[in-house]
Order: C-alpha cells, then structure tokens, then sequence
C-alpha cells in the first residue's frame, strides 16, 4: 500500500474547468478528491444504486438536494442517498476543494436531468 494524494492520483477533468483526484477506485467504494472554480457546477442528476457523501475541505459549496438548498463551509458534508436528484455548484469567488465518497462507486450509475435546477 502506497499513501494517496492527488499528487500521485489517477486525474481526470469534468465540466468545463473542474478537476476530479481518483484517491480510492475499487468496485465497491470511490473516493474522490475534486476542484470546481468559482461559478463551475456540474448537471442536476441522481444515481440509481450509489449514496454519497460530500465534504468540504476548502471554499464553500452550495448544494442543492431534491429541491432544498444547503451551503456546506470548511469541514462541512451532507450525504445524499441514492436516488435523490441533486447538483453541486461553486457560488463563490475562490477554488471550491472537496471530497466525495460514493458507495458502489457512481461512476456509470448517473442520470442527468437536463436543465439546472433554480
């Protein structure tokens, strides 16, 4: 075993500017350390089978979960339970750093939703 960062992490982007830090990528769990600059968001979607967790480490996240709107600080998380339409934005005028834990890994378990939810 080998200790991770996204030093030495598998990268990859999303969005038009976000970056995504694979630091745990098994079948039954997913870590992943992500970037979104100010004004990035991802699409309003659900995951059939995968719950999440999301931290906080740096910035502030807003986070809109079926329909409530919650702002996570520094060392803040919220999870979310599969099949709970949500998305992710950075309102804010600085790097938004957090981590999001999925269990089964998310990865090709999405559904979008179309147009983002106001």
């Amino acid at each position: 075993m080998t200790p991770i960062s996204k030093d030495n992490a598998e990268h990859y982007l999303w969005g038009a500017q976000c970056d995504g830090w694979h630091l745990v990528k098994s079948t039954a769990l997913s870590v992943i350390q992500e970037r979104v600059p100010p004004g990035g968001a991802e699409r309003r979607h659900y995951h059939s089978r995968a719950e999440q967790f999301f931290f906080v480490l740096s910035g502030v996240a807003t986070l809109e979960v079926d329909g409530a709107v919650h702002t996570l600080q520094s060392h803040q998380g919220l999870y979310v339970p599969a099949g709970i339409a949500h998305q992710l934005s950075n309102t804010h005028h600085e790097d938004l750093i957090f981590i999001v834990t999925s269990t089964p890994p998310s990865h090709g378990d999405r559904v979008e939703l179309g147009a983002t939810h106001n």
